[in-house]
């Protein structure tokens, strides 16, 4: 990363900007050019591992490149507003953002069935409760996708004092 004063090492932080994402971007192998997709998303933290899980049909480009290279990458960000600076006769744009790598894993049976209900509708309060079509879940391709790599980037509007570049033992950039 060439810009180490925007890094976010602290892992609670990085949790914190995923949190208040509503949609992550998946980079996928297709030939000479990338296929990119923005997808809502659910996600899990278990011993500072995090997991994403997305869901769609099980037909379509995005499918069948998951389904062909189960890997990809990924990025989800929070802009902030476009800034001014006139005493540096500068303009910057203040941001939060996460990228990584990920392995793909397509759930089925109960694991598909749990993820749907406990994490994907779990995600939202208005979800939370919703009487959904349970028979649905049984044909929607539910992806989780285990992350292996994991930066995260801030230019806030503040001092930057709310986001730690700790590098402490809690942080977490880099290979998992």
């Amino acid at each position: 990363m060439r810009r180490k004063d925007r890094e976010v090492t602290e892992f609670g932080e990085i949790v914190k900007i995923i949190d208040a994402c509503d949609t992550v971007r998946l980079g996928l192998a297709d030939g000479v050019y990338p296929y990119i997709v923005p997808v809502n998303f659910a996600y899990t933290v278990e011993d500072e591992r995090i997991c994403i899980y997305i869901h769609g049909a099980e037909a379509g480009r995005k499918y069948e490149l998951l389904q062909r290279n189960r890997v990809c990458s990924f990025e989800m960000d929070i802009p902030l507003k476009m800034e001014c600076l006139p005493e540096k006769k500068d303009v910057t744009m203040r941001y939060r953002s996460v990228m990584g790598k990920a392995q793909v894993r397509f759930l089925t049976g109960d694991e598909r069935r749990d993820a749907v209900a406990g994490i994907i509708m779990a995600r939202y309060p208005e979800t939370r409760n919703f009487n959904y079509n349970r028979d649905t879940v049984e044909h929607t391709a539910v992806v989780k996708l285990t992350v292996t790599e994991l930066t995260a980037k801030a230019n806030p509007t503040d001092s930057g004092a709310d986001i730690k570049n700790s590098g402490g033992q809690h942080g977490k950039s880099g290979k998992f």
